[in-house]
């Protein structure tokens, strides 16, 4: 008798230890940086920045903390919201202190660790510097990277959770990017029904078809792959003046780049409204309507959408326009947008 309740004492240890190494095992996969293996090679060098938990989470405070801004009123999450798939769900332009407008929509953030370049203009291609610009920028947070380390430096909890991840004593501007890169780049967007097909999980109805081919056939010289991006920067018709706006010729200054912007991927699409760099369009029936008859030319119009004695643009019907945009709602993650680790802890 003893020796089988020593047996049943022993085999319920094992059970024990056997289910907290899964249970711990699962807790620190949660925390990998993960995709599917349809996606483009990761771009960040990880070695340089591993993600932990700590770090995530440390790195998502500091995305919805507004006390990095100038006058404490704006954070990361400001213009770009979880349930929007980190878009701006109010703006068309983004708005900063004091209600300053910028110049520009915010797009939506995920997938970032897949990316060579970043903004409309491509202006920033290492995810660890996209933090600067809209805390530098005087129509969005209105501070300096210096500023933001004094004030970090003297709140003892961000001190204390710095040093849980870092282990250094004081905080420096490498180690605030590095968390806040940490969070962003655990932001992959690979749930949606379009994934769910990939993967033989999901079956496309006649016209979610419909709408893949015709998308296939038009819209992949520019969004192209898994990611819906091919990264490129072109001019797809909507000014022939660029006064406003000089896209990536801001950052090239070369004339042959004026009215050029980044190919945004499309994953999402249907929750980061307004649309283009501008947010001039408010549904995807516009953006299609604006690519079938209303593209204007210029020197720098893409040459995918040029056509030789004919409007430039894409031909299509609005059934055809129809399908293509029950396709695009294939690509919504609703996973994603609701998952609680992504959104602010207070």
């Amino acid at each position: 008798m003893r020796t089988n309740n020593l047996w049943r004492v022993l085999c319920v240890s094992v059970l024990f230890w056997l289910t907290a190494c899964s249970s711990s095992e699962e807790v620190e996969a949660s925390w990998q940086l993960d995709a599917p293996d349809y996606f483009p090679e990761m771009v960040y060098p990880l070695d340089n920045n591993e993600v932990t938990e700590k770090g995530f989470e440390l790195g998502r405070m500091l995305f919805f903390e507004t006390r990095i801004s100038s006058d404490g009123t704006v954070s990361c999450g400001t213009c770009h919201q979880p349930l929007k798939a980190f878009s701006d769900p109010v703006h068309t332009l983004s708005v900063g202190v004091e209600g300053r407008h910028g110049t520009r929509n915010a797009p939506g953030i995920f997938n970032m660790a897949f990316q060579n370049h970043f903004f409309w203009d491509g202006g920033v291609n290492h995810l660890d510097f996209v933090p600067v610009n809209a805390i530098t920028n005087e129509l969005e947070m209105d501070e300096t990277v210096a500023g933001v380390v004094q004030k970090l430096n003297e709140l003892p909890e961000y001190r204390s959770r710095f040093n849980d991840v870092f282990q250094k004593d004081s905080i420096d501007s490498q180690q605030v990017l590095h968390a806040l890169s940490q969070f962003m780049m655990m932001l992959v967007s690979d749930q949606s029904p379009y994934d769910k097909y990939l993967r033989g999980e999901y079956e496309l109805t006649a016209a979610e078809s419909r709408g893949m081919l015709l998308f296939e056939k038009n819209c992949t010289e520019c969004h192209s792959g898994t990611l819906f991006t091919d990264e490129s920067f072109r001019n797809n018709g909507l000014d022939n003046d660029f006064t406003n706006d000089l896209g990536r010729a801001r950052i090239t200054e070369y004339e042959g780049d004026e009215g050029k912007f980044k190919v945004p991927s499309l994953r999402n699409v249907q929750l980061t409204n307004p649309y283009m760099h501008d947010g001039r369009f408010s549904t995807l029936e516009e953006v299609l309507d604006h690519y079938a008859g209303r593209v204007k030319p210029s020197k720098t119009l893409d040459a995918s959408l040029l056509k030789e004695g004919e409007q430039p643009g894409i031909g299509l019907s609005d059934d055809e326009k129809s399908d293509i945009i029950t396709f695009l709602k294939t690509l919504t993650d609703r996973e994603f947008v609701s998952d609680s680790r992504f959104f602010d802890p207070n």
